[in-house]
Formats: C-alpha cells, structure tokens, sequence
C-alpha cells in the first residue's frame, strides 16, 4: 500500500505520544520526579492507570496508521481529544503547565493536521 508522507509523520507522532504517556504513567507511578521548580515524587494510581492505557493506545494507533487502516483516522481524532481533555484535568487537578505542554502542543498539531482535507483523502475519508 502506498502511504503518503503526511501518515508517516502522523505515525512518528503517534509513537512520540505514546513514549510521553509512558513517561507520565512512570512519573505517576513515583518512579520520576515532576517536571516543575520542585523536585517532588508523585504517587497517583488512577492518573498511573489512565496514562499506561493511553501509551498503549497510541501504540495501536500507530500500528494502524503505519498500515494506513481507514478507522485510524476516526480513532485518532477520538484519542487525541481525549488525550487533550486528560491534559485540562491534569492541569485543573493541580498539575503544573510544564508537566502538560508538549504533549498539548502535539496533540493540538496532532488534531489540526488529522482534519486536513488531503488527510482525510489519504484514508479515503470525504
């Protein structure tokens, strides 16, 4: 199959999301300190759980737009703002703007690209 150029970035970014998620799971789970002014070590199981599920995620989603499958660009629409709306109750909850702003920015850019016209194309989607 041929994939274009645009899906193989949308799959580098997908893996890069997926390591990010993991390093928040790790982060959550006490392993590595915040990312803030204080150096503190965090323990919070449901953020560990949420996170760790998201990192898998995006390894499946890479997985299928690596293959170019048609429904991974309904999914990646869905992970992505659900991605982004876990980022706005991270940062409601307590969690500090650096903690969260990489992976808003390429969860952002992420969204922004998926619904381009010549995107949406390449999965076959009008």
């Amino acid at each position: 199959m041929d994939r274009p150029i645009g899906v193989t970035i949308l799959t580098a970014l997908a893996v890069v999301l997926a390591f990010i998620n993991a390093i928040a799971m790790l982060r959550f789970l006490g392993f590595l300190p915040s990312l803030g002014v204080l150096d503190i070590r965090i323990f919070n199981f449901w953020y560990a759980l949420l996170y760790g599920l998201l990192a898998y995620i995006w390894a499946w989603v890479a997985y299928m737009l690596w293959q170019v499958d048609r429904q991974a660009w309904f999914f990646l629409a869905v992970i992505t703002i659900f991605n982004l709306c876990l980022s706005f109750v991270v940062l409601v909850t307590g969690g500090s703007w650096y903690d969260i702003n990489f992976t808003v920015i390429v969860s952002a850019l992420i969204l922004i690209y998926v619904m381009l016209p010549g995107t949406r194309e390449a999965f076959g989607i009008d």
